[in-house]
């Protein structure tokens, strides 16, 4: 029997808390929790006994909760409390939670896995040698794929967005790769959707573990060394005409995003290293082709310069309902992508 519970448990240091559980998501070390805003974060731990508790304090974001890689429970905005999971068979299981959602301007915080009384907490599953990070917008996100319509509320498209269901999640795991869903919707590359928000973009965020705190930097624990990273931004940039009062014009705007599209992948290079593969992702766009081509020609510049380990990759709209919120892909899509990719990434010169 699967029990949900409140029951205020002993919490570990934080420190204590990251000896027990595995994730590759950024996060921050608090008092006696760890801290994380980017959607799709995840932490796995192993325990013996019969059930396990999961101490939380979140009130804007949705989990699902898996053991022996069974989800058996979604927890929708928890709050402050430890969620147990009871009446398992005797033995050594794996616990995972996942964070569903996406709340650029919230802060969670993990306090650990807590043993069922005449268990314990085992020491925290090894790390998986693949790793990818997958950096981009909404549909990398994967905004409201779960909702089955293109008319969303709010709150619909909050409850039906399911990172865990993107295409990044979804080729990570059949790869058996850890991976970072480093992705922020309605952010461009320069320009965001509609040209709202024009004083940050996504660069703004990206160093950040903690999204709504001003000048957050992640510290890399050392562990994150992606053999792929895939990079999908341009959607926001292109996808919307350019409206008055807006800084850009059609030239400057193409101009300023190969610059910066330049600069960011030198910022990559120079963080990840020579071996690292870097996918610059483009996807169709009803009103134009500007934005797949210029990925594309930012790809063939750097080859001429002597960049190999930087490729192109193209997934058109064929097979693709949309039928997520406002137009995205749905979560029969995600598969289709995930599929896609699959297949580009077999044909990529990873030593993995």
């Amino acid at each position: 029997m699967l029990l949900p519970g409140a029951a205020d448990a002993a919490v570990a240091p934080a420190s204590g808390v990251m000896a027990k559980a595995h994730t590759a998501g950024r996060v921050k070390v608090a008092e006696a929790s760890v801290q994380y805003s980017w959607p799709g974060v995840s932490f796995e731990g192993r325990f013996r006994g019969t059930g396990v508790g999961i101490v939380l304090n979140d009130s804007d974001n949705d989990y699902d909760v898996e053991v022996d890689g069974t989800t058996v429970a979604t927890l929708v905005t928890p709050g402050r409390t430890t969620y147990w999971v009871n009446g398992l068979t005797p033995g050594v299981h794996r616990v995972r939670l996942v964070k569903r959602t996406e709340s650029p301007w919230a802060t969670s915080a993990f306090g650990g896995f807590v043993a069922a009384p005449g268990g314990a907490i085992l020491h925290k599953p090894p790390a998986r040698h693949r790793q990818i990070e997958f950096i981009g917008d909404s549909f990398t996100v994967g905004y409201g794929n779960r909702s089955g319509s293109r008319d969303c509320t709010n709150d619909q498209l909050h409850r039906t967005t399911d990172a865990n269901l993107s295409f990044g999640a979804l080729t990570a795991r059949r790869l058996n790769a850890d991976y970072q869903i480093n992705a922020f919707s309605g952010l461009g590359m320069v320009r965001n959707y509609n040209g709202s928000n024009p004083q940050v973009d996504y660069r703004t965020y990206y160093d950040r573990a903690l999204l709504a705190v001003d000048g957050d930097v992640w510290q890399n624990p050392g562990t994150w060394r992606p053999q792929l990273v895939v990079v999908g931004l341009g959607i926001n940039d292109f996808s919307t005409a350019i409206n008055p009062g807006e800084q850009w014009t059609p030239d400057t705007l193409v101009a300023a995003y190969r610059t910066a599209y330049h600069a960011f992948l030198d910022k990559l290079r120079a963080q990840y290293g020579p071996r690292t593969t870097i996918v610059v992702s483009a996807t169709y766009l009803s009103n134009t082709t500007v934005y797949a081509e210029l990925a594309e020609q930012i790809v063939q510049e750097r080859n001429d310069n002597g960049d190999n380990r930087i490729r192109y990759w193209y997934y058109s709209n064929a097979g693709l309902d949309y039928m997520g919120c406002h137009w995205h892909p749905s979560a029969h899509d995600h598969q289709i992508i995930a599929d896609r990719l699959g297949d580009f990434i077999a044909t990529l010169p990873l030593r993995w």
